[in-house]
């Protein structure tokens, strides 16, 4: 009776593994990126949005980051890396309600020839965030929260850019 049971709930599993293989079902992983190195330039040296670009490009098998432009055969150049914040609401009594967080990165990618393999692009990412004096310290850790998700959006983003270019 034990090894009937057994048998029937590996049968089950195997059918379910069958059914989801058969859909397509596949978890994401990082995208497979034409080159095997690419240099950051344009980066200030304690960028969030240059640390979440590295952290994503390790996990990119293949690829490496190099310090020498000369060594890369890909070329990521920042034009812009920002945050901003601004005040969207305001209560009747002029104290502010919500807030709008904004994370930018306008950039291009080119080879060490100077041929352009991506035009100069800008992504934007933006969170609204509501707002209460009282809690103005967990806001303070839920906005920069926010600004981390926002910029490890934008790398996934740029590694999908740079996964599609045919070198």
């Amino acid at each position: 009776m034990a090894d009937r049971r057994l048998l029937l709930s590996a049968a089950a599993s195997t059918a379910a593994g069958a059914v989801l293989a058969g859909c397509g079902f596949e978890l994401r992983r990082a995208p497979q990126l034409p080159f095997r190195t690419l240099h950051l330039a344009g980066f200030k040296p304690t960028s969030p949005m240059g640390d979440a670009l590295r952290r994503a490009l390790a996990s990119a098998a293949g690829t490496r980051v190099v310090e020498a432009a000369t060594q890369a055969e890909a070329i990521l150049e920042v034009h812009a890396d920002g945050q901003e914040k601004s005040v969207v609401a305001f209560t009747s009594a002029g104290q502010v309600r919500e807030i709008q967080l904004r994370a930018r990165l306008i950039f291009r990618v080119r080879t060490p020839a100077d041929k352009e393999l991506i035009p100069r692009t800008e992504i934007l990412q933006t969170r609204d965030m509501s707002y209460n004096e009282r809690d103005a310290l967990a806001k303070e850790q839920e906005e920069q929260l926010l600004y981390r998700a926002m910029q490890d959006d934008i790398a996934m983003q740029v590694l999908r850019r740079l996964a599609a270019v045919k070198p």
